[in-house]
C-alpha cells in the first residue's frame, strides 16, 4: 500500500481499488471474527467457564474499557494514517478471537478479551470517522446502509457456518474461533496490500475536540452507549440462561435476524435520507423502549422463548436506525473535526459500558426485570433527545432551540 490517491481523484482507479471497496472489505472483515466471537460467548462462558450473572457482567465491563479510551485513537494518529491504523486494528481483533478458546479460565478470558476488544473498538472509532470523510452529505445514508447489510450478510455467512458446521464438520469452540479469527486477520492483510493510501480533502484535526454545539450528539452518543450494553449484556445472556439455548439454536436466531438486516438495512438507510434523522431516532428510540419493556414482562409474566425470540428480532430492527446518529452528525460538523470528534463520540459511548455491565450484573441476581426496565427507561429519555433534533439539521441549526441559518 504505497500509492496515494486523493478522494477527488479516484476515479482513475478500478472499482476494486476503490476507498468504498476498502470499506466493503473491512465491513466483511470485522463481522467474520466479532460475529463468531458473540454467537460462541454465552455458550463458551456458561457451558465451559461456568459465569453467573456477576461473571457475564465482568467480562463485559472489562470489554469496554478500550471503548472508553478510544478517544487516545487521536494520539495514535499522530504516528500511522487512519486507513492504516484501522487495517491494524482489524489484526488485532483476528488474532485474539482466533485464540480466544484458549484460555478457558475467569482471568484468562478476562485478558484476551480486553486485547479484542481493543482491535475492535479503535477499529471502529477510525472506521466510523472515515465512512463520514469518505461519503458525501448526499450519499451516506444510503451507502451506509449497504455496509450494514454487506456487514449483516458477513455475519449470516459465519453464523451459517457455525449452525451447519457445529455437528456436520465437529467444529469446537477453538477449531471455530480460530476459523473466524483468521479469516478477518486475512483480510486486513489483504486490504493492506491491495490499496493506496487514501486522502481525504480536508486533512484532520489531530486532537481532542469537544465543541458546545454538538453536545446532543453527545448525549446521543452517551444513552446509546448505555442502551446498547444492556442489550448485548443481557439479551443473548437471558436466552442461555432462563430458556438454555445452545449453540446451535441461539445461532439459529441470529441468522434470522440477519436476514432481516440485509434486506431492509438499504431501505432503513434510504429512509432515514428521504424522512430525516429526528423521525427516524424518534420511532427508533421509542420502539426499543417498547421492546426493553416486554423483556421485563417475560420475567414478569412468565413468556417463553418464542416472546423472546420475537422481542430480540425487533430490537435488532431498531437498532438499525441507529446510523442516523451518524449523519447527523456529519450534517452539523466542520469537516476537519470528524476523526477527532468520532474519537471523542466513541469514549462518551463507552461511559456508561464501565459502570453499567458490573452494576446491573449485580442488579441481575436479584431482579433481570428490573435490568430491563431500566433499558426501557433509558431509551425513552432516548426518545426525548431525538426530538430535539431539528428536522434540516445544518452547521449553526444544531438543535430546536437554534435559529435557522437559512
Amino acid at each position: 500500500m504505497n500509492d496515494e490517491f486523493s478522494i477527488s481523484n479516484v476515479s482513475t482507479l478500478s472499482k476494486w481499488r476503490r476507498p468504498e471497496a476498502l470499506l466493503i472489505l473491512m465491513a466483511i472483515a470485522l463481522p467474520l471474527a466479532f460475529s463468531v466471537w458473540s454467537a460462541l460467548l454465552n455458550n463458551f462462558v456458561v457451558e465451559i467457564i461456568r459465569f453467573d450473572g456477576l461473571d457475564i457482567g465482568l467480562l463485559h465491563t472489562i470489554r469496554e474499557i478500550p471503548g472508553f479510551l478510544a478517544v487516545g485513537v487521536i494520539s495514535i494518529l499522530l504516528f500511522f494514517r487512519e486507513q492504516t491504523l484501522a487495517l491494524l486494528m482489524l489484526c488485532v481483533l483476528g488474532l485474539a478471537t482466533a485464540v480466544t478458546a484458549w484460555f478457558p479460565f475467569l482471568s484468562g478470558i478476562l485478558t484476551i478479551t480486553l486485547l479484542s476488544s481493543i482491535g475492535f473498538h479503535f477499529f471502529e472509532t477510525v472506521n466510523q470517522s472515515l465512512q463520514l470523510q469518505w461519503f458525501s452529505k448526499k450519499e451516506a445514508p444510503r451507502k451506509l446502509g449497504k455496509l450494514m447489510a454487506i456487514g449483516s450478510a458477513a455475519t449470516l455467512i459465519a453464523y451459517t457456518f457455525l449452525v451447519l458446521g457445529w455437528d456436520k464438520l465437529n467444529l469446537s469452540f477453538n477449531s471455530a474461533y480460530m476459523i473466524a479469527g483468521f479469516s478477518c486477520f486475512s483480510l486486513a492483510v489483504l486490504g493492506y496490500l491491495i490499496f493506496p493510501n487514501f486522502e481525504a480533502p480536508i486533512p484532520q484535526t489531530k486532537k481532542m475536540v469537544l465543541r458546545k454545539r454538538y453536545w446532543l450528539y453527545y448525549l446521543l452518543q452517551f444513552m446509546s452507549g448505555a442502551r446498547r450494553q444492556i442489550f448485548v449484556v443481557f439479551a443473548g445472556f437471558m436466552m442461555v440462561e432462563r430458556f438454555g439455548l445452545d449453540v446451535q439454536q441461539l445461532t439459529t436466531i441470529y441468522l434470522i435476524n440477519l436476514m432481516f438486516n440485509i434486506a431492509l438495512a438499504p431501505l432503513l438507510g434510504r429512509a432515514v435520507a428521504r424522512y430525516g434523522e429526528r423521525k427516524a431516532l424518534a420511532i427508533e428510540y421509542f420502539g426499543l423502549s417498547l421492546v426493553f419493556f416486554a423483556y421485563g414482562g417475560i420475567y414478569l409474566f412468565g413468556w417463553g422463548v418464542f416472546i423472546a425470540t420475537l422481542l430480540y428480532l425487533l430490537d435488532h430492527l431498531f437498532f438499525a436506525l441507529a446510523l442516523a446518529i451518524k449523519t447527523y452528525f456529519q450534517k452539523i460538523a466542520d469537516p476537519q473535526d470528524i476523526a477527532a470528534t468520532a474519537a471523542v463520540a466513541f469514549t462518551i459511548n463507552h461511559i456508561a459500558a464501565i459502570f453499567l455491565p458490573l452494576g446491573l450484573g449485580f442488579l441481575w441476581l436479584a431482579s433481570p426485570f428490573l435490568v430491563f426496565c431500566t433499558a426501557g427507561t433509558l431509551s425513552f429519555i432516548s426518545f426525548a433527545l431525538a426530538l430535539l433534533i431539528p428536522r434540516q439539521p445544518v452547521k449553526g441549526n444544531e438543535t430546536i432551540f437554534c435559529a435557522p441559518k437559512y
